[in-house]
């Protein structure tokens, strides 16, 4: 049996042959419109909130059974269509040695960021079986823990976790990222090269123990324009989605504020493409086509609006989604801080009442 043969026996019991989110990435028709959250598990859950009142955000990753119960509160929670796994995306950096820290007030912060091409050279390579075994263990419990539910892995995309190392942390504008990649093309390059063989081999790993989708995250991809985009990031992300691809595993690619990029970002591979709240749902599907799915997209602050108002803009895309098969309902980003977990509860119900 090939490998490929072996991961989907693995990661495609016979109760996820009839995943509604599963059957959705490949585009097949379903009962219902299957429905999840970004950031579904999270502070804004009173369960979540008690454990991060004990544990820090880094060691509940590093405790496979708190990761995995974190996992499952919004499943049980809101009966969404999918889980996916409680992490970062950049845990797979830690090993890189470049002193990540979570801060409470300013998020993540690299104290050693990269700046020159001996800093790119000196990276040592990231083995994810015994660098990131936590996670791995967290699949492994999960899959075990959902039954028929689906579980979702993921990465963060090469641009959006280069310019984290690059930064230092968390930007608006991006300068040192740019700089590099117009002042110094072979750091870049490197860089770029070095990062996209370590989210490889860490997505790879996440498929060999267990998960059955998995989603890209290119958080920061809307500070590029389309020329820039072409010729500094597609090829390396291209090759997350291919090595998904040739292990059968569904992929979903995200970016935010990516309305010019989607054709781009289609050329770059998923089954799915994530969209946020800042394009309506059917001109993306016309600029993208109908050869791959869609994924979103509410705009989250919308869960803080009066019940009729969130009906209306659920309605309103399950409208503009029409016939389509391939529809995941999501929102346009992740869940927001302080988010009414009642308004989170009743748009899956929505969705699964009206998305037939």
């Amino acid at each position: 049996m090939s490998i490929t043969t072996d991961l989907q026996a693995t990661n495609s019991p016979a109760s996820s042959t009839v995943s509604p989110f599963l059957q959705a990435c490949r585009r097949n028709r379903t009962a219902f419109t299957p429905v999840w959250f970004m950031r579904q598990a999270g502070r804004y859950m009173p369960e979540y909130r008690r454990v991060r009142e004990k544990y820090s955000l880094l060691e509940i990753c590093k405790h496979p059974e708190l990761a995995a119960e974190v996992t499952l509160q919004p499943v049980r929670a809101l009966g969404v269509d999918a889980a996916i796994l409680f992490a970062d995306i950049l845990l797979p950096t830690i090993p890189l040695g470049l002193g990540l820290e979570f801060s409470k007030n300013e998020g993540p912060v690299f104290h050693h960021p990269i700046g020159s091409i001996q800093e790119v050279k000196a990276l040592p390579p990231v083995d994810p079986e015994s660098d990131l075994r936590y996670i791995l263990d967290t699949i492994r419990i999960l899959r075990t823990e959902l039954g028929s539910t689906p579980l979702i892995g993921f990465c963060g995309a090469p641009f959006t976790v280069a310019s984290y190392l690059i930064e230092g942390g968390s930007s608006r504008d991006f300068i040192k990222t740019k700089n590099m990649m117009y002042s110094s093309p072979e750091t870049w390059r490197l860089l770029m090269e070095k990062l996209s063989t370590v989210l490889v081999d860490y997505l790879v790993a996440q498929i060999k123990a267990g998960v059955q989708a998995v989603q890209v995250f290119d958080s920061w991809i809307g500070a590029l324009i389309p020329q820039d985009y072409e010729t500094y990031v597609l090829p390396y992300s291209k090759k997350i989605f291919l090595a998904a691809q040739n292990l059968g595993i569904p992929s979903i690619h995200f970016g935010t504020n990516a309305a010019m990029l989607l054709p781009l970002m289609k050329q770059a591979g998923g089954d799915v493409i994530g969209i946020d709240w800042r394009i309506p749902l059917d001109d993306a599907w016309r600029i993208l086509g109908e050869e791959v799915g869609i994924q979103g997209n509410l705009d989250p602050t919308v869960l803080f609006a009066p019940i009729n108002m969130i009906q209306t803009r659920v309605q309103d895309i399950l409208h503009r989604a029409g016939d389509r098969p391939g529809h995941i309902f999501n929102l346009g980003h992740g869940i927001l801080q302080n988010t009414p977990v009642d308004a989170a509860k009743a748009v899956v119900e929505m969705v699964h009442t009206y998305g037939n």
